[in-house]
């Protein structure tokens, strides 16, 4: 599902594991740099995380053409391991424009279903966030995977 009105744009994958799993592979910076990117397009490279509500979070790397960026935020809200939010200010995006993403995991019988909302965005803004679909893909290819 691939949903954008307004201020907001709303996507959801399933992903066959458990919430947990999912939950793991979003927050844990070392696993997060494994699987956000693709060489040559968007690559994580570091991640610095303080996982509580008030915590600040950190990811860098390089986009296109080499082009390096950074992306920080404030969490918001953690529910372990049914909700994540946090802000998002990256680096390529004009302006000082704080947006909020969450991530909300419901699991059933094994497989996970992931509803990512990013709202806050602009008409100048929601066109510089097109990859949500390949990340929530990485994401889903990686929690698979893993054992």
């Amino acid at each position: 599902m691939n949903l954008s009105s307004g201020d907001s744009l709303t996507l959801e994958v399933r992903i066959r594991a458990p919430a947990e799993r999912v939950f793991a592979a979003l927050t844990n910076p070392e696993e997060r740099v494994r699987w956000w990117g693709a060489e040559g397009r968007f690559k994580a490279q570091h991640m610095e995380s303080d996982l509580r509500p008030g915590g600040h979070w950190l990811m860098s790397g390089s986009g296109v053409g080499g082009r390096p960026f950074t992306i920080r935020g404030i969490y918001r809200e953690i529910e372990r391991p049914r909700v994540l939010s946090f802000t998002w200010l990256p680096s390529w995006q004009e302006g000082e424009l704080e947006t909020l993403v969450r991530f909300e995991l419901q699991e059933k019988d094994g497989v996970t279903t992931v509803r990512l909302t990013h709202s806050g965005l602009t008409d100048s803004t929601r066109a510089q966030h097109r990859g949500w679909p390949d990340v929530l893909e990485w994401l889903r290819a990686h929690a698979e995977r893993h054992d």
